[in-house]
């Protein structure tokens, strides 16, 4: 068996085994290994390739903006995701532009441990991926799975964009699969996590496996929802959302960021706008609530979706 962070270990290790001009660069990612542990050991099999960065978030995307432009594949370790924002400028203004303003790739890989764990509290849980999005010219991956973790980051080292990767913390020691992937769908294509006829459920990150958990627990009713894991919200599918709409006529949108614009809006906006005759009823989503996130284990709990939450508001869906 392999954990979700396992996977994120052996797709860097694989990256910088294969490619020379990859490297890693990061607070503590070095002997430490990581935040997380997810370079552990990989300071001693790559030496002089896994390197330990100053407490500035602004200057590790700055050099690795500088040394994509000459030619080298940065993999940058943020440790948390809300600790992306001092290297706001470089990601969105420079990375983000790059090869739109002198036809030079930035090929930087930014990897941004996100979302929330019990008792994180509202500086190490936010989930940044709907910022990011919002900018053209960067790439936001959102892996829920171990098997997309190791592919999508291969292929995000691999890409000549620069590409925000949204690992989730919860997942990391929480999911498991019995091993590594072969190959995988391309970037940009969603997956049909389950299929189902009466309501499709969109979503992505660590809410897909709540959502799985939500249309299993309706099953008993005479339900079966259709989960769609969108598993990269730049590029969205929004071809593969569209047909499961198609098929069932009705839409839940589920995300673990706060509910003012983000992904699920966007995911509204788009069925709203390019498959309104799809719909049977109105579409609904469903986010974390919009306060910052709370500190204690039991306000976090009700402060994001669950597969309880999702559920309920896929009964309500199914009702109208």
């Amino acid at each position: 068996m392999i954990t979700y962070l396992e996977a994120i270990r052996e797709a860097q290790a694989k990256a910088l085994a294969d490619d020379p001009r990859v490297y890693i660069y990061g607070q503590d990612v070095g002997e430490f290994g990581g935040a997380f542990k997810a370079t552990k050991n990989l300071a001693s099999e790559f030496p002089g390739r896994v390197l330990d960065a100053p407490i500035s978030e602004d200057a590790m995307v700055g050099s690795a903006i500088g040394a994509a432009i000459e030619g080298m594949r940065p993999i940058i370790e943020i440790q948390f995701a809300d600790f992306s924002t001092p290297a706001f400028n470089q990601i969105v203004n420079h990375a983000a532009t790059l090869f739109w303003r002198t036809e030079v790739a930035c090929p930087i890989t930014i990897r941004l441990p996100s979302g929330g764990t019990a008792g994180s509290g509202p500086f190490h849980s936010q989930s940044m991926e709907g910022l990011y999005a919002h900018y053209p010219g960067l790439v936001v991956m959102t892996p829920a799975t171990v098997e997309d973790a190791y592919s999508m980051l291969l292929e995000a080292v691999a890409i000549d964009d620069p590409v925000i990767f949204c690992e989730h913390k919860y997942l990391y020691y929480h999911l498991k699969a019995d091993g590594l992937p072969t190959e995988a769908l391309p970037v940009g294509k969603a997956r049909i996590a389950r299929q189902g006829r009466d309501a499709t459920v969109v979503t992505y990150s660590a809410m897909v496996h709540e959502c799985l958990a939500a249309a299993e627990e309706l099953v008993v009713e005479g339900y079966e929802v259709e989960v769609v894991d969108l598993r990269s919200i730049k590029p969205l599918d929004t071809d593969t959302v569209l047909a499961s709409v198609a098929r069932t006529g009705r839409l839940l949108a589920v995300g673990e960021a706060w509910p003012w614009g983000g992904v699920t809006a966007e995911i509204l906006a788009r069925v709203a706008s390019e498959g309104f005759g799809l719909l049977d009823v109105p579409p609904r989503r469903l986010n974390a609530k919009n306060t910052p996130v709370p500190f204690h284990p039991n306000l976090w709990g009700t402060h994001r979706p669950t597969a309880q939450t999702v559920a309920r508001a896929m009964r309500e869906l199914l009702r109208l």
